[in-house]
């Protein structure tokens, strides 16, 4: 490949992450992996809401999204995007919970405007974000935000999916995909 068109790529690659078209790889647990356990605060409609791995693994999967903040765009439309699937989701035996660094204050708002009273979101404390590898980085530094990362967490515990990418709109697919795979 001669200079040029290695530069042409890179310039290419580089146009289409800064025009949201391409998302670094993010890190985050490996499928296979056994889920770490925690317990959280949140809200579900408004109202509060206490969240526990270990007991909604007694139930069946987990799919357990971390999105990066309330009420931003990208957060917004995935929070729609799952509250549309919802139904789905508990068809398929799968507990839904949304996670992220907000107080929770802008949860409970969040998921009664955003989540449509679907599903719960919960605060993910620091201890949270490190054991799923999910704190957002730019430039090296943590930003005390999340990653978008979306987990699906079998009955056993262990991770059945992983998906981490800034952009949300295949994380409900593949989501749901997944958690139906575990129901057969």
């Amino acid at each position: 490949m001669t200079k040029f068109a290695t530069r042409s790529l890179i310039a290419l690659a580089a146009s289409a992450l800064a025009l949201g078209t391409v998302s670094p790889a993010l890190a985050a647990l490996p499928q296979g992996a056994k889920a770490p356990d925690f317990t959280a605060k949140g809200a579900l409609g408004g109202k509060p809401f206490a969240f526990s791995l270990k007991q909604a693994l007694r139930k069946g999967p987990v799919v357990l999204y971390f999105f990066p903040k309330a009420f931003t765009p990208g957060c917004t439309s995935e929070a729609h995007a799952f509250a549309e699937s919802a139904d789905d989701f508990r068809k398929a035996g799968a507990t839904l919970i949304g996670m992220s660094t907000d107080d929770q204050a802008a949860l409970a708002k969040f998921s009664s405007l955003e989540c449509r009273d679907k599903f719960p979101v919960a605060s993910a404390s620091p201890a949270i974000v490190s054991a799923y590898d999910v704190a957002f980085k730019k430039d090296g530094k943590v930003l005390g935000l999340t990653d978008r990362t979306s987990y699906v967490i079998g009955k056993d515990g262990k991770i059945a999916m992983v998906h981490s990418n800034l952009d949300w709109r295949e994380h409900v697919t593949l989501s749901l995909a997944a958690a139906r795979k575990l129901h057969r």
